[in-house]
């Protein structure tokens, strides 16, 4: 006989599901502040890669390629991986970074090259998205995740004017890159190696391990290509100057191990670029200098991986006005409009990525997001 007292099992349905991921409550967990496992650690990490883009944007904005700054300084990036890690597994996790940097430069870079139109352009990206992710996720190279390597490779898709470009792009990356192994190894000492870490979420359902085992990787990216190729050929039919940044957001808001953590990241993102896309506007209008914006882009790389780790939403207020100010560091005259596009893209991927998180979540996934919002009211 069944006890009257039993407890109802929560509502698992679709619609059930987009009114808890609506809830005043997803908000309010979107800006609250987490308790980070180093901010020590995350200063380090932020300084060794603002000095690696300071480095290579300078020496190369000094060469006769001065267009190549912002490459270098996107190579730069892979010092923000490992900061946990031992000093001999920290040379291996950068190292990995880097290839996930230049590879997909490389690559695109040459498709680009061709003179590839870009509607077949942006599927190529969506894909090297998704590949991206899955090698991401299998080699457990951690945070800042994919998103890192898939914003770096949006740049390579840019026209070129000679066939050459593909190749002084990728040693351009490289170089960053190498900078910012070097200022790894060389600083790595500083870091606190004892730092406790909590264990990766679970998928609902699932063991905490089952993230890693074979077949969930390979979903993914099929998951993320398509997605990201939605967001970038919406944009691109809107006739917006940048869609693939919108595959850029896709991405960022697939990242979640949970329906309520993708609808946090998303949120978060969203707001959290309009203000920053707000710092950027400003800076931009005052039409900077070279030097002016690389110091910029150097504070601003320091300050996101101090906060960060308390909450996304004010990491994107600095992370925002880093991207596109380092977008400008190849060519300082760019239009302040990249602001206000970017907002649109953040938002239109934001909102691509929660459809599909939606739309094909399981049962499982759901019953998790159902027991989430019944917990927290």
């Amino acid at each position: 006989m069944t006890s009257s007292h039993t407890a109802p099992s929560p509502s698992a349905s679709h619609g059930q599901m987009l009114r808890h991921s609506l809830a005043p409550a997803r908000l309010r967990e979107s800006f609250a502040l987490n308790k980070p496992p180093s901010v020590r650690n995350a200063a380090i990490a932020g300084g060794q890669s603002a000095l690696a883009v300071v480095l290579a944007a300078t020496a190369l904005h000094a060469s006769p390629w001065p267009e190549l700054a912002g490459f270098g300084g996107l190579g730069a990036l892979a010092a923000l991986f490992g900061r946990f890690a031992t000093p001999s597994a920290r040379r291996r996790i950068v190292f990995t970074a880097s290839l996930l940097l230049v590879l997909p430069i490389a690559l695109l870079a040459l498709l680009a090259s061709t003179g590839i139109a870009p509607v077949p352009m942006l599927l190529l990206f969506s894909v090297v998205a998704g590949l991206l992710s899955s090698i991401s996720h299998r080699t457990r190279i951690g945070a800042p995740g994919a998103v890192i390597f898939v914003f770096a490779a949006s740049a390579a898709i840019a026209p070129m004017t000679s066939e050459t470009q593909w190749l002084e792009r990728t040693l351009a990356t490289a170089f960053g890159a190498l900078l910012a192994w070097l200022a790894c190894a060389l600083t790595d000492h500083l870091r606190d190696l004892d730092v406790p870490l909590a264990p990766p979420p679970a998928k609902p359902g699932k063991p905490a391990t089952s993230a890693l085992q074979s077949g969930y990787a390979p979903a993914q990216a099929i998951r993320i290509t398509v997605c990201a190729a939605i967001a970038a050929l919406i944009a691109y039919a809107m006739h917006w100057s940048h869609p693939a940044w919108a595959s850029i957001g896709a991405v960022a808001i697939l990242q979640g191990a949970h329906l309520h953590g993708t609808v946090h990241r998303a949120w978060q993102r969203t707001l959290g670029t309009i203000l920053g896309a707000g710092i950027a506007w400003l800076i931009l209008s005052n039409n900077p200098s070279f030097t002016e914006i690389l110091i910029a882009v150097a504070i601003l790389q320091f300050l996101t991986e101090i906060i960060i780790g308390f909450n996304y939403a004010l990491g994107q207020v600095t992370i925002t006005p880093m991207a596109l100010l380092m977008t400008t560091l190849s060519s300082h005259s760019a239009a302040t409009d990249m602001a206000v596009s970017r907002i649109y893209d953040t938002a239109l991927g934001a909102l691509v990525g929660i459809a599909f998180a939606l739309l094909l979540s399981t049962m499982d996934e759901r019953l998790h997001l159902a027991r989430h919002h019944t917990r927290d009211r």
